[in-house]
C-alpha cells in the first residue's frame, strides 16, 4: 500500500539525518549504532551554501536553518513547473529563495530567515520524529525524485501512470497545460478532474487518456482502491460540514481546509477509473473489487472498515484529509505525523501485517530547498521550461506521449526535485538507506512487477525506465511477523511494548 503525502523535499525532512539537535522541550531522537549516512546537508552546505553566496537571491540569500517543532506551521512555497526548474539553475541548486521562496514570519526566527529565505528551512528528528524512527527500524531512500517538475497533480498522475501527457478534454481554459509539439497537451500544473462533483466549477479542469495502473490491475482481476479523506459526501464532520465542503481546522496551522481535494485524486482524471459522483460502495465486502458502483474510489474510513472486515485490497493508495497531508500553508509535519502513525499502528495490529508493505511517498517538494540535482531522465523544450535557460530542459532523450505515434512529446522535464521515500514492512531492510535512483513511477513499477508479471503501461510512461524499489527489501528476514514499531501519534516516539523473544 502507498501513503501518498504532500509537498516535502528530502533535505526539508532528512537533511541532517540521523543527527537531531534534541532541543529542550522537544521529543528526543538518538540514532542507533551503525546508522548509515544519507546524502544530506554537509557542514559546508550548512555554513557556506551556494544559495547564501548567490546575490540574485537578494535578502533571501541565507544558509539552511533548522525549524523547531514550534515552527511546524510555515508558508507554502512556490512549486510550479517552471520556477522549480529555475531554482535548480542548471544543476547549481542555488536560486531557491529567488524562484521558489515564499515565506512568512516565523515565531522567534531572525529576520533573515523570513520572507523568501524561509525556503531554506529544514526539520530534524525532534519534529519529524516518527519518520526518523521508521527510517531507523525499516528502510528509506536518499535518491528518489519527482518524476517531473511541478506541483501536486502531475505528481499524483505520475504515481499511477507515469504519464502526464494525453489530455483529452479541458474545461475553463488551458492554464495548467502546455502544447506537446504533436497537437496534444501535457499537464504541468494543478487542474481539477472533469466531472468530479467537487471540482471547481470555474477553474481549469481536464481529463486524461491512456492507461493507469488501475486499468492494469482491473485486467488482472487484482483488488485495489484509492482511499482519500473526505471522499464520502454523506458524512457530517464534528464542525457540521458535509458534502464537498467537509473540512477540518488544524490545531497547528489554525487553517480550515477541505478534507477532499479533487486535484489530489489521480484516478478521477481517467474515465475508466473515475467515480465522479462519489458513489458509495454497495457493501464493505465489495471494497476493492471490480464491478462495484464505487469503481475503486473510496473514503479513508472505507479502508479501515474493509481491513477490519478481513477484506484488505491487494493494492491500496491512501490520501490523508487535507489538514493531515503535510502540505505547507494549511497542514504541517505534526498533523501529518498523527495520520501516518495512526495508519501504521493500525496495520501492525492486523493479521495481514506479515504480508504488508507500506511505501511512504510524496507528490512534490513544495519548492523547499534540496541540494541534490536530479538525474536528467527526460528532456523538454516549451515556453515553461527553464532548467538550462529559457525554454530549455536538457536530458539524454525525450519519451513519447499517449497519442504521438512514438514521437517525443514536450512538457515532461524530469526528473524533478528529490523527495522522501520510505518502506515500512516486515520485509523491509532494517536501518537501511538505499541509493538506487527511483522516482514516483517506481511505485507503479513495483506494483507491476509484483502483481502484473512486469506488464508496463506503455505509451511513453516513465515506468519503463524507472528504478526498482526491490533494494529496500530483504525477503530472507527471520520471524517477519515480529518486526513492528508502535509509535506515539503525538510525539512520534516509540511506545514500549511487551518483550518479544524474537525482537
Amino acid at each position: 500500500m502507498v501513503i501518498f503525502q504532500e509537498n516535502v523535499s528530502f533535505d526539508h525532512y532528512f537533511g541532517t539525518y540521523p543527527n537531531a539537535a534534541n532541543a529542550s522541550g522537544e521529543p528526543t531522537f538518538y540514532a542507533r549504532p551503525f546508522t548509515p549516512k544519507v546524502n544530506g546537508l554537509t557542514t559546508a552546505l550548512l555554513t557556506n551554501n551556494p544559495n547564501k553566496n548567490n546575490s540574485n537571491n537578494g535578502t533571501g540569500a541565507i544558509n539552511p536553518f533548522r525549524l523547531s517543532r514550534a515552527q511546524a506551521a510555515t508558508a507554502d512555497q512556490d512549486h510550479d513547473y517552471g520556477p522549480e526548474q529555475q531554482a535548480f539553475n542548471g544543476g547549481a541548486m542555488d536560486l531557491f529563495p529567488a524562484f521558489t521562496g515564499s515565506g512568512e514570519t516565523l515565531p522567534g526566527a531572525p529576520a533573515d530567515e523570513n520572507g523568501n529565505g524561509q525556503v531554506m528551512g529544514y526539520y530534524d528528528g525532534n519534529t519529524v520524529t516518527a519518520l526518523w524512527n521508521y527510517a531507523q527500524r525499516f528502510a528509506m531512500s536518499d535518491n528518489s525524485y519527482g518524476t517531473t517538475f511541478g506541483p501536486s497533480t502531475p505528481g499524483a498522475i505520475n504515481l499511477v501512470s507515469g504519464q502526464t501527457n494525453g489530455v483529452t478534454q479541458t474545461l475553463n481554459g488551458t492554464a495548467n497545460e502546455i502544447a506537446d509539439g504533436h497537437g496534444g497537451l501535457t499537464l504541468i500544473s494543478d487542474a481539477d478532474p472533469i466531472g468530479d462533483v467537487c471540482s471547481s466549477p470555474t477553474g481549469n479542469q481536464v481529463q486524461l487518456g491512456g492507461k493507469n495502473v488501475g486499468d492494469l490491475l482491473n485486467n488482472a482481476h487484482v483488488t485495489w482502491g484509492f482511499f482519500e479523506g473526505g471522499f464520502d459526501l454523506t458524512q457530517v464532520n464534528a464542525n457540521g460540514t458535509t458534502g464537498c465542503k467537509r473540512s477540518t481546522t488544524s490545531a497547528v496551522t489554525q487553517t480550515k481546509k477541505a478534507d477532499y481535494i479533487p486535484h489530489h485524486q489521480p484516478f478521477q482524471y481517467y474515465a475508466s477509473t473515475a467515480n465522479p459522483t462519489h458513489v458509495r460502495p454497495t457493501s464493505v465486502a465489495m471494497i476493492g473489487h471490480q464491478g462495484d458502483a464505487a469503481n475503486h474510489q473510496y473514503d479513508l474510513n472505507d479502508f479501515y472498515s474493509a481491513v477490519e472486515a478481513g477484506n484488505f485490497p491487494a493494492v491500496s493508495f491512501l490520501k490523508a484529509s487535507g489538514y493531515q497531508d503535510g502540505h505547507a500553508g494549511y497542514s504541517d509535519p505534526l498533523d501529518e505525523q498523527q495520520f501516518i502513525v495512526h495508519v501504521i499502528n493500525f496495520l501492525q495490529q492486523q493479521k495481514d501485517w506479515r504480508d504488508t508493505a507500506v511505501v511512504i511517498a510524496y507528490d512534490d517538494s513544495d519548492g523547499w530547498y534540496d541540494h541534490q540535482a536530479a538525474p536528467r531522465a527526460n528532456a523538454s523544450a516549451t515556453t515553461e521550461d527553464a532548467l538550462d535557460g529559457q525554454g530549455v530542459c536538457n536530458a539524454r532523450g525525450t519519451l513519447p506521449g499517449v497519442n504521438s505515434k512514438g514521437q517525443p512529446v514536450q512538457g515532461r522535464c524530469g526528473y524533478g526535485p528529490r523527495l522522501p521515500l520510505l518502506v515500512i514492512s516486515p520485509w523491509a531492510r532494517s536501518n537501511h538507506v538505499d541509493h538506487t535512483v527511483t522516482d514516483q513511477s517506481s511505485v507503479t513499477r513495483f506494483i507491476e512487477d509484483n502483481w502484473l508479471r512486469s506488464e508496463r503501461i506503455g505509451g511513453g510512461s516513465f515506468d519503463a525506465v524507472a528504478g526498482s524499489l526491490e533494494h529496500l527489501f530483504d525477503f530472507f528476514q527471520p520471524f517477519p511477523e515480529h518486526r513492528k514499531l508502535i509509535l506515539d501519534e503525538q510525539t512520534g516516539e516509540p511506545v514500549k511494548q511487551p518483550h518479544s523473544p524474537h525482537g
